[in-house]
C-alpha cells in the first residue's frame, strides 16, 4: 500500500531552531508566519501540518528556549550548595545568557510577550505562567536554605525575598536589551547580593 501524504523534506528539531531565532530577534508580535516560513524554509502549510498555529509554534519555541538558554540560571538554583550560592549563581548566569554574542540580549520569558491585541491575551497569560514558575522556583530554593537551615529568614519575608530577586533577574534582562556589557550586568549583581545580609537578617525584637 502506497504511504498516504507527502513525506517531510525538513528536520522538525532544525526547523524549530530557526523559528526560535526569529521569535527571539522579533519577539511574538513582530513574527509573522511568512517570517517563520522564510527563515525556516518551509512554506507556511508545513509550519501548520507540524507545529500548528503560530501560538502552538511559539508555545514549542519556549520549551526548546527553556531547555537550552533557560536552563543555565535553573541548573545553578539546583546545583549550588546554599541558598545564597544559588541566588548569586543565577544572576550570574543570567548575566552569561542575555550577554551571549550569538543571541539578542535578553530573556524571552520576560521581553518576548505580547502588549497589545485582544487576541494574544492566551500568550501573554502563558508567558506570565512561567514567570510566575520561575519565581516559584526561586522560593523553594530560598525554603531549602531554610530547611537546610543556611539561611535565617523571616517566615513573612521570605516571599519578598523571592519577588526581589526575581525582580533582579527581569531587570538584568531589560538593562541588556537597552545596552549595558557583561561588566556593567555584574556591578548589578554585586548591589543585589550586597542585599543579602540585610534580607536575611532577624529584627531585633523590640
Amino acid at each position: 500500500m502506497a504511504a498516504r501524504g507527502r513525506p517531510r523534506t525538513f528536520d522538525p528539531d532544525t526547523a524549530l531552531r530557526q523559528a526560535l531565532d526569529v521569535f527571539w530577534e522579533r519577539g511574538y508580535e513582530g513574527t509573522s508566519i511568512n517570517d517563520l516560513a522564510q527563515a525556516m524554509g518551509i512554506a507556511s502549510a508545513s509550519i501548520y501540518a507540524c507545529f500548528g498555529s503560530k501560538q502552538d509554534l511559539f508555545r514549542k519555541v519556549m520549551a526548546l528556549y527553556g531547555s537550552t538558554s533557560g536552563e543555565p540560571p535553573r541548573r545553578a538554583l539546583r546545583e549550588e550548595p546554599t541558598a545564597r550560592a544559588a541566588i548569586h549563581a543565577m544572576l550570574r548566569a543570567t548575566a552569561d545568557q542575555i550577554t551571549r554574542s550569538d543571541a539578542p540580549h535578553y530573556c524571552m520569558l520576560i521581553l518576548a510577550a505580547p502588549t497589545g491585541a485582544v487576541e494574544n491575551h492566551a500568550i501573554r497569560e502563558f508567558l506570565a505562567d512561567r514567570r510566575r514558575g520561575m519565581l516559584d522556583t526561586v522560593r523553594e530554593r530560598l525554603a531549602r536554605g531554610v530547611a537546610d537551615g543556611d539561611l535565617t529568614v523571616a517566615p513573612d519575608g521570605l516571599d519578598a525575598m523571592a519577588r526581589y530577586y526575581t525582580t533582579v533577574v527581569q531587570g538584568l534582562s531589560l538593562q541588556a536589551r537597552d545596552g549595558a556589557d557583561r561588566a556593567e550586568l555584574e556591578a548589578v549583581v554585586t548591589c543585589a547580593m550586597a542585599a543579602w545580609d540585610t534580607l536575611t537578617s532577624t529584627p531585633s525584637p523590640r
